[in-house]
């Protein structure tokens, strides 16, 4: 285990390889040396160290992937302030949520991105955060503020605050949507994640001579930690390919840096093979990478494999065990990179136990998947409940359903509650069900997945209007949480009912309104 912090061992790597790249970013043509990068991390953490933040402080950042979102998760780091990851979807209901739940004093952000003004929705909600002191937006002279700080800060203050930093610090709350209608910040440790980064980095065996192309995002642990901490911890170089998902721009970045290992969930690889003309990308110096985030098609990882790219590994996890529980291997059969999400992780345990009882099942038998070790969170911040009924003797409870076979390979078969994966993204839909209460024509709202060939789930809206409602459109109601919600989180599909099927408990029986989804969009599409 590296049991140090985050910002020993980017020093430590440094040390060892200060002349190698460490950081490019394609679409600004900007690259960094690992030594370049230690500067510009460390006059940053200085900058943040006069504005005021302190160790333990929580610092938003609200940005897609750049080299200022990497920067500032090293600073931050350098100096124990918590780095609150704020999803660059969100919108004003989801910002003004989580910076006061985790509250964030500082928020780092963009100027716009797709069309939307950051700074504009930020002083939209700016009144009901009275802990927010500073606003720093990447690219103007707020930012060019915060670097010249540094100025008055020496480095010898910033290795004493270092000194008193500790592995088990917090250094990061990633909020995950809740079953409760509000996402819960996940709290890391510098343990937490740089182990993480480290033992997914050994199973794709990267040193520094590696190149990742890492086209997921950083607001996301697969970004964060199986990108960026992989990269630092190994001494190899982060590629960004593009501030979003771009497939063209991807496979572009792969061949002009001679990327060795690539990123991404299932959708993403497709739709880089899918490309016209994927033939003309030099994608010869790709050996590994990481897909995750759903389950990988048989078809899709022969592609992969046939491309040349023969050590690509599938993982599993989630945003509470930083993230990576299981792996596969490079040596493992084919039929395990495909029916399996891998065997468990190193200084890790994992278990399937009966839901109801808790008592471990035997192998080959289905149960949740729970997991133990290094990598489970300290919790969710500021909700010590929920934290003890997600973490039990240890143990975190996955909510997944899984069959453990006698090799100890691992095979998601499902999951407990309802949440929906579209694209990789989970999404709960009791978080969507409380939005869209506040529509005022919603009397009452239920949100199911739906069968999707691209995303592999699609959202639809089953909705009761209130007597006397105008009728309601599918178009009518993403127009409503537009601007307010993520765009993944919108119902694509909105179905208008007078009841909803119940159970005689009076329960909603969401399994058979999947059932009735179906019918109606196949009829809908006949």
């Amino acid at each position: 285990m590296p049991e140090r912090t985050i910002g020993a061992d980017l020093d430590a790597t440094v040390a060892a390889h200060a002349d190698r790249d460490a950081l490019v970013e394609m679409a600004s043509g900007r690259r960094w040396t690992y030594a370049q990068l230690r500067h510009d991390v460390d006059e940053l953490a200085r900058g943040f160290l006069a504005m005021g933040v302190q160790p333990g402080d929580r610092v938003g950042i609200w940005a897609p992937s750049c080299a200022e979102w990497t920067l500032t998760q090293y600073a931050t780091a350098k100096i124990g302030a918590v780095l609150v990851t704020v999803n660059p979807a969100y919108r004003t209901h989801e910002l003004q949520y989580v910076l006061a739940q985790a509250g964030a004093s500082v928020l780092v952000c963009t100027q716009s991105f797709k069309g939307s003004d950051y700074p504009q929705m930020v002083a939209e909600v700016r009144d009901e955060l009275p802990e927010l002191r500073e606003v720093v937006v990447i690219g103007t002279p707020s930012w060019d503020a915060l670097v010249a700080g540094a100025r008055s800060v020496d480095a010898d203050e910033l290795a004493r605050v270092g000194d008193g930093l500790a592995p088990d610090d917090p250094i990061n709350i990633q909020y995950t949507s809740g079953t409760t209608g509000f996402p819960k910040g996940a709290t890391l440790s510098h343990r937490n994640i740089l182990g993480n980064g480290w033992f997914v980095g050994e199973g794709c065996r990267y040193t520094h001579e590696d190149r990742i192309c890492i086209p997921v995002p950083f607001y996301h642990c697969f970004g964060m930690v199986m990108g960026n901490l992989a990269a630092t911890s190994h001494g190899a170089c982060m590629v960004i390919p593009a501030p979003a998902f771009d497939p063209a721009l991807t496979l572009a970045a792969v061949a002009a840096e001679r990327c060795t290992s690539l990123y991404g969930v299932p959708t993403m690889f497709i739709a880089e093979w899918a490309l016209p003309d994927r033939e003309s990308y030099d994608l010869s110096t790709l050996r590994t990478g990481i897909m995750a985030g759903s389950p990988c098609p048989a078809e899709l990882m022969r592609q992969v494999l046939d491309a040349g790219i023969s050590d690509m590994t599938i993982c599993y996890g989630m945003t509470e065990t930083s993230p990576v529980s299981t792996q596969t291997s490079p040596d493992d059969p084919f039929e395990a990179k495909v029916g399996t999400v891998g065997r468990v992780g190193p200084h890790l345990e994992v278990k399937v136990v009966d839901p109801t009882t808790g008592e471990t099942v035997p192998r080959g038998e289905p149960g949740e998947l729970c997991t133990k070790g290094y990598s489970v969170m300290l919790g969710y911040w500021r909700e010590p409940q929920k934290s003890a009924e997600a973490i039990r003797d240890g143990w975190m409870h996955t909510g997944d359903l899984a069959v453990m076979d006698d090799e100890g390979f691992v095979r998601i078969t499902g999951r407990i509650k309802d949440v929906v994966i579209r694209g990789g993204e989970n999404i709960y839909p009791r978080e969507i069900e409380e939005f869209l209460y506040t529509h005022p024509d919603v009397l009452d709202a239920q949100v199911i997945g739906v069968p999707d060939e691209r995303y592999g789930e699609e959202l639809m809206a089953w909705v009761r209007l209130r007597e006397g409602a105008e009728p309601m459109t599918a178009q009518s109601l993403r127009d409503f949480c537009t601007g307010r919600l993520a765009h993944y989180k919108i119902p694509r599909f909105v179905h208008v009912v007078d009841d909803f099927p119940m159970t005689v408990t009076g329960k909603v029986r969401k399994v058979e309104m999947r059932e009735a989804a179906a019918q109606i969009l196949r009829r809908d599409r006949a």
